[in-house]
């Protein structure tokens, strides 16, 4: 009797239908990878093209296919995609494919992705979808338009009105101050958003750094200006805020610092051994006393001068305020007494208030008020501060902190004291500070 195994010509049958399906998928999905890169190309093309001051930032940005994604997403080096989603945008709209490329391109130029572990992320992804939007309907490149681009337009016009130039840094600042209605934040993310931001991810796992990208945006600026391309006023607004110097606040409040020495425990020069044999062996006769003295650097004297002209809300010096409080508060940068006075002014000096210790602040921060609110004239705090020096009010002034707008008028003659005049926002239509002095743009995130 023949004992070889009779072949399964059904289950052999069905072994060759799935390889032949799962060939067929393979096919297609291919055919898919291959039609979603070349519209993803010629979406970079017509970019390339139009707006060829991009050509350095287009060079850098990798677009990669990403199978599932249901969209489109950038991680600060790549611009993700889901192919079979590009193939569904382009058959609504070609235009679309190219829109959103731009628009994640821009999302790097200005570095939004780096800034997503400082802030609430829901603000912050759609201040930075409006503002990115604004910049692409201001160029008015014909090869990105949309349906709702009209509608978008309104929107964006009605949003100038209560916030200015469209940086994601002010409208943020504004979604800060202004609660957004649900319906309203929804309509909002309609029209603005257009990509996936669950990427964006801190600056440590990315490999392209934000050094490397503030570069780019640098190098975007320079070539923008030799293009000379009109529709460009929003977009030169952004990278200004982009590339533009941060400062930390806290560093700065360390200029004011004096040495001197305060009743504290010198821990580093004090020693246990000899100290314990003392007492072991002669009683409560320390061989060693610890030292009571120690030298610090710390704030002691400074002036803090606040612009209470029309221009300066009382939240904003409320928040600058609070954020100058809470670093000065910390026993490492505060003596237990010092002598801090706080002017308000304008086009005079409404109001000193002296404190000399922390308590005194907190009062002062508590139920502090307001008063002036008319033409700001720097001149007259100075000559205020030299009255308070004739008088013997200081013994040592290290500075003066100026939180100000920045229009007004400036004295002429340098103190022999530091100054630093603080704004909230960069503004190249106000006077330049004193060449003696410090101009500070103080954080968003720093005064939050």
């Amino acid at each position: 009797m023949n004992s070889e195994k009779i072949p399964d010509i059904d289950s052999e049958k069905n072994s060759e239908k799935n390889t032949g399906r799962n060939s067929e998928k393979n096919s297609e999905k291919e055919k898919i990878s291959s039609l979603a890169g070349q519209i993803m190309g010629l979406a970079r093309d017509d970019i390339l093209m139009h707006l060829r001051f991009f050509q350095l930032a287009l060079a850098k940005l990798e677009c990669r296919e990403r199978w599932e994604l249901d969209g489109f997403a950038m991680d600060g080096n790549t611009c993700c995609y889901d192919p079979v989603h590009v193939l569904k945008c382009y058959r609504e709209n070609p235009k679309s494919v190219a829109r959103v490329y731009l628009h994640m391109l821009l999302h790097c130029i200005f570095l939004h992705g780096f800034q997503i572990d400082k802030l609430e992320k829901g603000k912050w992804d759609l201040a930075a979808d409006i503002a990115v939007e604004n910049v692409i309907l201001e160029m008015g490149h014909g090869g990105v338009t949309l349906e709702q681009d009209g509608t978008a337009a309104r929107k964006l016009a009605q949003l100038k009105e209560s916030i200015g130039t469209l940086t994601a840094e002010r409208i943020y600042r504004y979604f800060g101050q202004e609660e957004l209605p649900p319906q309203e934040k929804r309509e909002l993310c309609r029209l603005f958003s257009r990509d996936d931001h669950s990427l964006w991810k801190p600056e440590e796992r990315l490999e392209m750094t934000k050094e490397q990208w503030k570069k780019i945006s640098e190098r975007v600026r320079t070539q923008l200006r030799s293009f000379a391309k009109s529709g460009t006023a929003n977009l030169e607004k952004n990278l200004e805020e982009t590339v533009r110097e941060r400062y930390d606040y806290g560093e700065i409040l360390r200029r004011f610092t004096v040495s001197a020495e305060e009743i504290r425990l010198s821990e580093e020069e004090f020693d246990y051994i000899y100290y314990s044999y003392g007492l072991e062996h002669y009683g409560n006769l320390p061989l060693i006393e610890p030292l009571e003295y120690r030298e610090s650097q710390k704030v002691r004297e400074f002036v803090i001068a606040i612009d209470t002209s029309a221009s300066c809300s009382g939240r904003a010096v409320a928040a600058f305020l609070r954020k100058t409080y809470s670093l000065l508060k910390d026993r490492e940068s505060f003596f237990e007494k010092i002598n801090v006075h706080i002017l308000q002014c304008d086009a005079q000096v409404h109001n000193d208030e002296k404190v000399t210790n922390e308590e005194e602040l907190e009062e002062f921060l508590c139920r502090g008020k307001l008063t002036g609110f008319g033409a700001t004239d720097f001149r007259p705090v100075f000559d205020y501060v030299e009255t308070l020096r004739e008088q013997k009010e200081f013994e040592n002034l290290k500075g003066l902190i100026y939180f100000t707008d920045g229009y007004g008028i400036y004295p002429e003659k340098m103190p022999d004291y530091q100054v630093i005049f603080a704004f909230l926002e960069e503004d190249e239509n106000r006077a330049p500070v004193p060449p003696w002095s410090m101009k500070v743009i103080l954080e968003e995130e720093i005064l939050s």
